[in-house]
């Protein structure tokens, strides 16, 4: 046996014996000498193995070709289509200006994607030479399309002897998603919404995008609406039931995300979908850590505003939330500051970050990651009676009023209601020397410091670090401290 056979021998892939060997020769003749039949059969054979996937999931848009075994799942129309050309037909008589497409989705137990069959092959497939339930081996080029990922396929034949086991559904729930889906229909309750955003596209044209968080009784996901969709995020309100149909299925930073295009829709739907998320116990909590918290408030800032380094301005707003083992400052950052959220609501926050705060509290940071709804409390919230009442403040509508919540305070400061009392207007005059100790916020030019209360600007050469508590001294010009000392 020559060395050719003992690689392809080590070898698991489908390409025959002569099509390895002939690529075996070509390469080395590529090469000019540089590689002998060995190692241009190892490289070969490393070329041959990049191309398998183990499963749907793994196909990457940034491949070259992608070789893996499906089951098909649903055929589409076939669509034609004009080409460029000079009319004359091909070799076959047929029309070479005219091309053919028929889309088929195939699925594994990791995922699904839809493939593209293009002309002859998809004349084929429109003939009935490929059914739903057909297992078949694909090899092809993987690309975003409207919907994804697809493959265009190079060739695929069927596998009668292959066995895919795939459940195919109608409805899906969130946590039955996985990366690669397409043609996702899926009911939930929305948790969160945020405000439409435009971008300028490669070809000039200005794309729309807005994002919704959607959870049923399996968990909770991000919604990503693009162009004409976009605006369903801002006409429908948190606790909606709605049905997203025909998403698909992304990865951003690790999480999935349901995506809805042009060809998808979200429909408001007359069904109460359970949501119930696993929150962590405020005296559980430490520092790093990513959690969802729930609580009643029992004490609001007011919205305070800052200049980033880029110029642009950002916004911030603090509230305390308190559960029946303790209570945390939760800051609000961006939109989220806007949020309609008083005294006595009961509030879920998802995905918040865990960091350092004033005077060595912790602090839960809910930033663009994070969901936060105001919703009713559970029957065992702390405060909370069998009558629906804690015997406190109750609210006028029903709520159970700030009182239900605790003792009406935290141990970090003024609380409740004596907490907007202590809130001034009152501004030191432009060049009057003032004296500040806060938390940075954000370093660079300029640092902004927040003290629990109010944040301030200040121009200062000092190297300051994210989450350091500093006292700063110097005159105010313009709303902003000119730090003299920094200690």
């Amino acid at each position: 046996m020559g060395v050719i056979e003992d690689v392809y021998e080590d070898l698991d892939t489908d390409v025959a014996f002569e099509e390895f060997e002939a690529a075996v020769h070509d390469k080395v003749e590529q090469m000019g000498g540089l590689a002998d039949e060995e190692t241009a059969a190892m490289l070969i054979a490393h070329e041959l193995e990049d191309e398998e996937v183990s499963g749907v999931a793994d196909i990457d848009p940034g491949m070259d070709e992608v070789k893996f075994l499906a089951k098909v799942i649903g055929v589409g129309d076939l669509r034609t289509f004009d080409r460029d050309g000079d009319g004359d037909g091909d070799e076959d008589g047929e029309d070479a200006d005219e091309g053919r497409v028929i889309n088929v989705d195939v699925a594994d137990g990791t995922g699904q994607v839809r493939i593209s069959f293009w002309d002859r092959m998809a004349q084929s497939v429109a003939d009935g030479e490929v059914d739903v339930g057909d297992v078949l081996r694909i090899k092809g080029r993987p690309q975003e399309g409207y919907s994804g990922v697809e493959v265009s396929v190079d060739q695929a034949e069927i596998d009668e002897d292959a066995e895919v086991d795939v459940e195919i559904r109608d409805t899906y729930r969130i946590e039955d998603l996985s990366l690669g889906l397409s043609d996702v229909n899926l009911r939930g309750r929305v948790l969160a919404t945020d405000s439409v955003r435009t971008f300028d596209r490669d070809d000039g044209s200005e794309g729309r995008v807005a994002n919704l968080t959607l959870g049923d009784e399996t968990g909770r996901i991000r919604v990503t609406l693009w162009d004409e969709r976009a605006d369903r995020a801002t006409e429908l309100d948190a606790g909606t039931s709605v049905e997203v149909v025909d998403g698909y299925v992304r990865e951003r930073d690790g999480d999935l995300e349901l995506h809805v295009g042009s060809r998808g829709a979200v429909e408001e739907i007359d069904e109460s979908i359970a949501y119930d998320p696993e929150t962590t116990p405020i005296s559980d909590l430490e520092l790093g850590q990513t959690v969802d918290l729930a609580g009643g408030v029992i004490e609001t800032d007011p919205k305070r505003t800052f200049d980033r380094d880029d110029g642009s301005e950002g916004q911030v707003r603090n509230v305390r939330l308190k559960d029946e083992t303790g209570d945390i400052r939760v800051a609000l950052w961006g939109e989220k500051a806007d949020l309609d959220i008083d005294l006595a609501d009961y509030v879920v926050v998802t995905d918040v970050e865990i960091q350092e705060g004033w005077q060595d509290d912790l602090e839960a940071s809910a930033g663009w990651r994070s969901t936060v709804t105001v919703t009713d409390p559970p029957e065992d919230a702390a405060g909370i009676d069998a009558g629906g009442g804690s015997g406190g403040d109750g609210g006028s509508d029903g709520s159970p009023g700030l009182g239900a919540f605790g003792d009406g305070g935290s141990d970090g400061g003024a609380t409740g209601a004596d907490a907007d009392a202590d809130v001034t207007d009152d501004e030191p005059a432009d060049g009057e020397t003032v004296q500040f100790t806060g938390t940075v916020v954000q370093a660079g030019d300029p640092v902004v410091l927040d003290d629990g209360s109010e944040t301030r600007s200040v121009e200062t050469d000092a190297e300051l670090r994210l989450g350091e508590e500093v006292t700063v001294s110097g005159p105010i010009r313009e709303g902003r401290i000119d730090a003299d000392e920094v200690y």
